[in-house]
């Protein structure tokens, strides 16, 4: 393919996936990536690069956001103008896709959270990170024991015509119930329509407690895709649970979507520093300071032999600006 106009870029690098998605001058999705991390955050960061350079060469890149919990290192090698929250790309993402939006629930792999949008503005937001009992992660486990295509999982719970009850508060006591369920005979939809709606009110009662949940309602992240789980929040809200198209790159999008207004306002030049990043040679280091109590764990990205980052240090010690290189 060939562009013909400018285009903005947003990337989200997260434990589970990375993802990023090319925007249009007017902030379309025209393109996406969604490829899993599998703990090689700069390896496959490069890969998604070099997929999109290859399918929209001479493309001109106006600007760079990243998000995720690996926002930084992305955006150290990629070059991005704009580094964002992970809170604040799926609210501003979610408010382009429905402009009335007053809450996001979005589940990914390894955490869930909740947003609470009013006129357009995120007021409050809750993340949970600690409980495998609500994430992705934890239906992906599922589904291998079982031995069910994740892809298919959602499918068996629609054809279930009474879910059984789930212990779903702990991913161990869950686990255990459901093999409990199978050993008395229970057939598999009903388990997994139950697991679902276990999930559903895990996440109800721990992320969402005490938050005001208004519709319209947008359910994000790659659980999403789960018609079980969007149809358990319907049956607990008692509302329509609208899921976005392109519900799996939806923090992308709104980084995506961020720096497009940076730069439409700053109108700089970007920090993007091109697709050759792709075959850039990367490397990380790391060490223990012993310079005090913290014993801070730094460390340093290299590009080549040159180094361009460096975090984990709670003093100036080991800033930049100075000279140590650890």
């Amino acid at each position: 393919m060939k562009a013909d106009n400018d285009y903005y870029l947003g990337i989200d690098v997260g434990s589970v996936s990375t993802d990023l998605a090319l925007l249009d001058s007017f902030g379309n999705l025209v393109d996406k990536v969604y490829l899993r991390t599998r703990g090689k955050p700069i390896s496959i960061l490069k890969e998604g690069l070099k997929i999109l350079e290859d399918k929209w060469p001479g493309i001109k890149i106006n600007g760079v956001g990243t998000t995720g919990s690996g926002r930084y290192l992305a955006a150290v090698v990629a070059g991005a103008d704009v580094v964002k929250n992970e809170i604040t790309a799926h609210a501003v993402a979610a408010s382009r896709v429905n402009s009335d939006v007053k809450t996001v629930l979005e589940i990914g792999g390894q955490d869930s959270k909740i947003i609470i949008i009013r006129d357009g503005i995120a007021v409050d937001f809750a993340m949970n990170s600690v409980c495998a009992a609500g994430t992705g992660s934890f239906l992906d486990q599922q589904a291998a024991r079982l031995e069910i295509p994740i892809e298919e999982f959602g499918k068996y719970a629609l054809m279930a015509e009474r879910p059984v009850r789930i212990a779903g508060r702990c991913s161990v006591f869950a686990e255990s119930d459901m093999i409990h369920k199978q050993q008395t005979g229970h057939d598999l939809p009903e388990i997994i329509a139950g697991l679902c709606e276990a999930m559903v009110r895990n996440y109800l009662s721990n992320v969402a407690k005490g938050k005001e949940i208004k519709p319209p309602v947008l359910f994000q992240g790659g659980v999403a895709a789960n018609i079980g789980i969007k149809m358990a929040f319907e049956k607990e809200l008692k509302c329509p649970v609208y899921i976005p198209e392109h519900h799996d790159v939806m923090g992308a999008i709104g980084a995506g979507l961020l720096v497009r207004e940076f730069i439409l306002k700053k109108k700089g030049k970007t920090k993007f520093k091109g697709f050759a990043v792709a075959s850039l040679d990367f490397a990380t280091r790391a060490f223990e300071c012993e310079g005090c109590p913290n014993h801070c764990e730094i460390v340093n990205i290299f590009q080549a032999d040159e180094l361009i980052a460096r975090w984990g240090y709670k003093c100036t010690k080991w800033d930049m600006l100075n000279d140590n290189t650890g």
